[in-house]
Order: structure tokens, then sequence, then C-alpha cells
């Protein structure tokens, strides 16, 4: 096999390790947890289907790229819930420190025009600055809470979110690259936060 080849298989068994990655989120039917590559799978295909509602020039493939990658890094790093007691490390320098290392590590198996592409897109979706990464990160923000809406409430009961902290902590980034679709999604909530 190819030094190019033995490259991208080993990228890509590794990916498969993301698979095992479990978060707090549960299946919509409130059955299991969801994993973090179940995670990543389903929001490509929200951007997908709810392409139009990204602002005007966002462009869906590189959408779908970001979101195909972004958490590929909780391989090393795991899942952190953002309602649990340790959500707001999710943004914190140690967090963000242990993510790059673990970029670097996971993107750096790929030959260099592939670990650099990714890479790039990656580091794109975490700064959330272009109009593709703010809607990719709408919608990292939203497939949670549809989850919520149909198991039953999910990790607000486990968590007890208050409708304050779900518009702080999600519905703020949600409103930023998909407005019309957070006006939505709150409408669904209300019967949760009482």
């Amino acid at each position: 096999m190819s030094p190019r080849l033995e490259a991208q298989f080993a990228f890509l068994n590794e990916a498969d390790r993301l698979k095992s990655v479990l978060r707090a989120t549960t299946l919509c039917d409130g059955s299991r947890v969801e994993n973090s590559g179940e995670h990543s799978w389903h929001l490509a295909l929200y951007a997908l289907v709810l392409a139009d509602q990204a602002a005007p020039g966002v462009d869906i493939s590189r959408v779908i790229k970001m979101l195909l990658v972004h958490d590929l890094v909780e391989i090393d790093v795991g899942d952190v819930p953002i309602h649990s007691a340790n959500g707001l490390a999710h943004a914190s320098t140690a967090t963000q420190a242990a993510e790059s290392r673990a970029a670097d590590r996971i993107f750096g198996l790929l030959p260099a025009d592939l670990s650099s592409d990714l890479r790039a897109i990656w580091d794109e979706f975490e700064a959330a600055e272009t109009p593709d990464a703010i809607f990719a990160k709408s919608l990292d923000r939203v497939q949670p809470v549809m989850a919520n809406l149909q198991s039953g409430g999910g990790t607000w009961i486990t968590y007890n979110v208050t409708a304050e902290q779900l518009q702080t902590r999600v519905g703020a980034k949600i409103a930023k690259g998909a407005p019309r679709l957070w006006d939505w999604v709150r409408e669904k909530t209300h019967r949760f936060f009482k």
C-alpha cells in the first residue's frame, strides 16, 4: 500500500473511535445516549435538510465538512455536556488547549495536504467567525435541543436547565446563524420551561 493510503486509512481508523465517545444527549426516542459519531452524521444531515435556513452565501458543502470533523477531538478529550456542572468548561482555555492538541494529533495522521485542509476547516468551525462556521455552530446547538424535545426533556431534566440557561448557552448561538430556526425551536421549548 502506498504511504498516502496508509496515512489516509490510519486517520479513518482513528476517526472510527468517535463512535465510542458517548454524549449526554439521548437519541430522539430516549432509548439510549448517542455517540459523537452519530451526532456528527446527524448534523451533516441537518445541514442538507436545513440549508434554506442559512444566510445567503453560506456554502453548505463546507458546512457539512465542518460538521463531519468538528468533534473528532473528542476522541482524546471526550464530550463536555453544555448543561452539565462542567458545561462552562466547554469554552475554557484548558479545554481549548486540549482540543487543539487533539486536533494536532488526529489531523496529523493525514497526508500534509489533507491534514492542512481539514485542520483549517476545524479551526474555522471553532472560531465561529465566518458565515459557514456560524451556521454550522447553530446546527450543532439545535440538534441536541431537538433530541431533548423528542425525548421528553432529556438533558434539560437531568441537569435542571432553566429557560435562561437554554437561551444563553444554546439559543444565542442558534439565533446568530439561523434566527428563524431559533424562533421556531424556542416556541417548541416553552412547554418544558413554564
